[in-house]
């Protein structure tokens, strides 16, 4: 697994402390981050893969600053959005999926059959020819991954990618999630989703307050959200 080191990192926007100093090493195969809206967690991944920037402190993937060297970083960390809109650039399914490639230097080919093998692997080549605009928000999903996948990153961070979801394709999304070789970070509020998860991580008030397994960390969660933590 990859190795990605956070050293004394803290995060502060415009004068708000929103993520105090915090010390990590994350290298297990599947590890979860849940906290309450606001809390700091969001920021925390997201600098992983240099899609934040620390106020101080350096974080680091297999010893790469993430800071210094973002765009190295994004072609080993992937990163899945809660929405996939946000991540929808090209008119149609096909293209949305290829449109990761644009940097290696393939030949049509190539190029055509890894995008057809990624989206019989998650069985939307039906809509290949559709507007990714219109597909169900658990289709969107699927390209969403499938378009992160397709450069083969050794890390997959994905922050909270059940939320917009229904429960038949939130289990998908699980299912799909289980099958990752890769390492994977998930930050989310659907707590069933880190059954059988390595490590869970929680966020709460700009800090860490706990880190250990899902049967340690979740059951805390559960009794400071209901109140009767302190």
């Amino acid at each position: 697994m990859p190795r990605i080191v956070f050293n004394e990192v803290s995060a502060v926007f415009d004068g708000r402390t929103v993520l105090e100093p915090v010390s990590l090493e994350l290298t297990e195969s599947r590890i979860g981050v849940i906290g309450a809206n606001g809390g700091g967690k969001s920021t925390l991944i997201r600098m992983i893969n240099g899609l934040g920037e620390p106020t101080t402190g350096t974080v680091t993937v297999d010893g790469v600053d993430s800071t210094t060297h973002g765009r190295d970083i994004r072609r080993k960390v992937g990163f899945v959005f809660s929405d996939a809109e946000n991540q929808i650039i090209m008119p149609t399914v096909r293209e949305d999926v290829a449109f990761s490639l644009r940097r290696m230097k393939l030949s049509r080919r190539d190029r055509d059959a890894r995008v057809h093998a990624m989206l019989d692997r998650f069985r939307i080549g039906h809509l290949a020819d559709s507007s990714p605009h219109v597909l169900s928000g658990g289709e969107k999903q699927l390209l969403a991954l499938a378009a992160v996948l397709i450069i083969a990153p050794d890390v997959i961070i994905a922050d909270e990618p059940t939320t917009l979801l229904d429960l038949r394709n939130r289990l998908r999304i699980r299912r799909e999630f289980d099958r990752l070789e890769q390492q994977v970070i998930v930050v989310t509020h659907d707590l069933d989703f880190l059954t059988g998860f390595d490590r869970v991580i929680c966020v709460h008030e700009h800090r860490i307050i706990a880190d250990g397994t899902p049967d340690e960390v979740v059951p805390l969660y559960r009794d400071l959200m209901t109140g009767d933590g302190h």
